[in-house]
């Protein structure tokens, strides 16, 4: 017996009135997506605490105000909030080692890798006993030198993080080269003008422009866990300047998060 044919008339679906339209309804489903990510609600975090903290370094707010005690103690309590997120964040690092099998292209590339992940995976993982010192859980008598360290391996981190990515960007420039000579073998030869290698520039471009942004980002987040090192001492160092870092870096990781989900 043939199966039941569909009906050659079939009757349309029925329209939502309700529903949002399809424009509204992705913004929506992407921010729950991008909320969903403990780095989603970290990033927007940190937005909020160094936008706090540039009002607070600048002339903008005279600390007579009766806002300004308000705005240090949120800025605060959004610091404390942000080390929460980062519970168990270490794994992160280990399983990016753990995944590379040691598969590297150069011993450059591997002490570069061990440099970055280890000192980020430290970091993290220090900065849980911060928290908890900071939260009053624990005695917080060696909480000076927790965080110390955490600056330490934090600053580490992102050397090797920076250089990495500059690797990656001469990797990129050398692949990029090479598909732009075989299309111009191509158009020379008069076999088209190479659309698939020419998709792939496009795609390169796109990654060079977050790689960059990525470097950008470790660089304001190294200056700042420079300023760490230093207690606030020293050049480059001045509240203004480390909030203002803090919010760059802030913004590019947003937008790496954003475009990621």
């Amino acid at each position: 017996m043939d199966p039941p044919k569909p009906s050659s008339n079939p009757t349309p679906p029925r329209q939502n009135p309700r529903s949002p339209p399809p424009n509204t309804q992705d913004f929506l489903t992407h921010l729950e997506t991008y909320l969903a990510k403990r780095d989603g609600v970290d990033k927007l975090l940190k937005i909020s605490r160094y936008a706090a903290k540039i009002i607070l370094a600048s002339s903008f707010l005279p600390s007579a105000h009766p806002l300004h005690p308000r705005l240090k103690n949120f800025e605060s309590s959004v610091g404390l909030s942000r080390k929460a997120f980062r519970l168990g964040k270490f794994v992160q690092d280990l399983n990016a080692l753990r995944n590379k099998n040691f598969c590297f292209d150069s011993k450059q590339e591997l002490v570069l890798s061990l440099v970055a992940y280890g000192g980020e995976g430290v970091y993290y993982f220090v900065e849980q006993f911060v928290w908890l010192a900071k939260s009053g859980l624990i005695d917080n008598t060696h909480l000076q030198k927790l965080q110390k360290i955490s600056a330490w391996a934090e600053l580490v981190g992102y050397f090797g993080s920076v250089a990495l990515k500059v690797g990656d960007l001469r990797r990129i420039d050398k692949e990029e080269a090479c598909l732009r000579s075989s299309v111009e073998v191509l158009r020379l030869r008069g076999e088209g003008a190479g659309e698939e290698e020419e998709r792939k520039i496009g795609k390169l471009r796109e990654k060079r422009v977050m790689k960059r942004l990525s470097v950008v980002q470790d660089l304001a987040d190294g200056l700042m866990a420079l300023g760490d090192v230093r207690d606030g001492k020293g050049r480059f160092s001045g509240p203004a300047l480390m909030s203002s870092a803090g919010l760059l870096s802030a913004v590019i990781s947003t937008h790496k998060n954003w475009v990621s989900c």
